[in-house]
């Protein structure tokens, strides 16, 4: 019998495949000695998981190599001289044969051995080694007990992934050719695996609570990302249903996509832009096919997640060149490297927080790490002759980090034309509006900048000191309250007074409860996850700047967002 349980609907869409539990495994065991006639078994048992680990390594190894290339799989080939190396394998064998120790106990023993050693000795490079015998053994002991580690990087079958939560590293591991949508336990609309389920444009339902004890057997799972039901262990008449859903789905956006060519006009002729936010180079396809004007997000910082060294500057000039080539000639902005918060790096030696989102992160752990952000911008500043590339700072809260950014970028700039490097002159640089204190003084901010780009993601949790990843204060995740849209309203007023442009790239600028307001506010680019893009522009369509400007009039002298939230049901039943 199926069960069924509701969550949010992070990413539209329907799916259907096999779980795939992400959860890690416990490898805890219980020390046994064995009997010495077991001990060839018990070798052989140990000899099979060294094979099946070789296996695992290797399948990941040339996974690595398609995706980030020879340099930076090299780290699976040092895993595999660890798994070869009798120096480590042999004391582990000895410890079977000779003191009757279980295989998995014999691993752990000569595991903290050698963790030990490396670890004391004063030569960085030998002390790095420490890491990789703990990732070997940690496979190694998998294998022994049963107990597969989840790999999303390896997965070559098409799947549904089950997990507690998904990282940012988690999510850009993910192959949608193969992980047709995903569940959690956790989570929000606005959380970063739900935004980059977005961005692949496959079906996603977070925040379930229950997900990985309900699933954990596997089986067929349905879900369905548009309302936020997850079907486990789907029967075949619920399959049928769920088949006969999607086509009508399908049918939807065939026919929306007669729109993909159209100007986004309101139906009193006011053009706005409808741009879509990207995680990698490769979410370029999903942007052009959904007929989005430009990219008004492009997140760099998953060129740096998920693998163990950072990415140097000719493979960031490649990404970035490759993204406004495919984009000809309309609008590239980059978001600068956006890391801390929950989106860590395992190249950096980044310390802990108490309060991660209100520390050392984006552009504060930039100009903490000059070099770190002067790669990124020779990259960029190389890459602009290729297209239309504007550049922004995200986080920024004070005037003083905006000019020493932008300080840098000339800095970087003037190097490069001296050693003869073209470089676009004209390259716009603005700021990503997420922090009330650039919202408040948006008009002084206006004066230095070329364009905002409001990040109503954390705009919206640094105003109501809400952490939009914690399900006890979504409640506060209110993207109509009034005091938001003043902030709102601030910036665009702010620039507009200078006659400088105002974006918005948070997860606001494809909500359709939003759009009506964000219309009569002024707002002059939306950008979005590109499957949102034509339903975007097909509302939009409907309707009238002057009517939604009285609509934003009255939202703003409101006192709650039930109030507002009120006014647009209201206006939207009517049209």
């Amino acid at each position: 019998m199926s069960k069924i349980l509701n969550g949010i609907g992070a990413s539209e869409g329907i799916a259907m495949a096999k779980a795939y539990s992400l959860a890690e495994p416990d490898l805890n065991f219980t020390e046994t000695s064995i009997e010495g006639s077991a001990s060839a078994e018990e070798v052989q048992k140990f000899r099979d998981s060294i094979h099946n680990t070789k296996v695992e390594i290797t399948k990941i190894r040339n996974h690595a190599e398609k995706a980030v290339g020879p340099e930076h799989a090299a780290i699976f080939e040092a895993h595999l001289l660890v798994l070869d190396d009798p120096e480590f394998i042999g004391p582990i064998e000895e410890k079977v044969t000779g003191e009757l120790r279980s295989a998995p106990q014999a691993l752990v023993e000569v595991r903290d051995q050698f963790i030990s050693t490396f670890e004391n000795m004063e030569n960085e490079y030998m002390k790095e080694r420490a890491a990789d015998i703990k990732d070997v053994s940690k496979r190694v002991l998998s294998h022994l007990l049963g107990r597969p580690l989840p790999d999303p990087a390896s997965i070559d079958e098409a799947v549904i992934i089950i997990a507690d939560d998904l990282t940012p590293s988690d999510t850009a591991q993910l192959d949608k050719r193969f992980v047709k949508g995903f569940v959690t336990n956790a989570g929000g609309r606005t959380s970063h695996s739900a935004i980059m389920a977005r961005s692949l444009e496959i079906p996603a339902v977070v925040g379930t609570k229950e997900v990985t004890a309900s699933a954990a057997g596997g089986g067929m799972v349905i879900v369905d990302g548009t309302v936020g039901d997850v079907i486990i262990g789907a029967t075949a008449k619920e399959i049928k249903a769920y088949e006969l859903k999607a086509e009508n789905l399908e049918q939807e956006r065939e026919n929306l996509l007669e729109l993909k060519g159209d100007e986004t006009k309101t139906q009193d002729g006011v053009t706005v832009e409808l741009a879509a936010n990207i995680g990698t180079p490769d979410d370029v396809d999903g942007v052009l096919a959904n007929g989005a004007e430009g990219i008004g997000l492009f997140r760099t910082e998953f060129l740096y997640m998920g693998r163990d060294t950072l990415p140097e500057e000719d493979e960031q000039y490649e990404a970035y060149k490759s993204v406004l080539e495919k984009m000809d000639d309309q609008p590239v902005v980059v978001r600068t490297i956006d890391i801390g918060g929950d989106k860590e790096v395992p190249a950096l030696d980044m310390p802990k927080e108490l309060n991660p989102f209100l520390g050392y992160r984006a552009v504060r752990l930039a100009l903490g790490n000059k070099e770190l952000f002067r790669t990124q911008l020779r990259a960029l500043l190389r890459a602009s002759v290729h297209g239309n590339l504007k550049i922004m700072f995200p986080m920024i809260a004070t005037i003083q980090e905006f000019e020493e950014a932008k300080a840098l970028l000339v800095e970087c700039r003037d190097e490069l034309k001296a050693d003869k490097v073209d470089v676009k002159d004209d390259i716009e640089v603005g700021i990503m509006v997420e922090i009330p204190s650039a919202a408040i003084l948006a008009d002084e901010f206006a004066k230095v900048v070329d364009f905002f780009s409001i990040g109503t993601n954390d705009l919206i949790q640094y105003t109501f000191a809400a952490d939009r990843m914690n399900e006890n204060v979504s409640y506060l995740y209110q993207p109509g309250h009034p005091a938001l849209l003043r902030l709102i309203d601030n910036v665009i007023k702010s620039a507009h007074a200078e006659d400088k442009w105002v974006g918005m790239c948070g997860e606001m600028a494809g909500d359709p409860e939003a759009v009506p307001l964000l219309i009569g506010l002024g707002l002059d680019e939306f950008s979005m996850s590109a499957g949102s893009v034509l339903k975007a522009r097909r509302q939009i369509k409907n309707l009238k700047k002057t009517d939604m400007q009285h609509l934003a009039e009255t939202a703003l002298r409101s006192p709650d967002a039930e109030t507002v939230n009120a006014l647009i049901k209201e206006y939207t039943e009517r049209i």
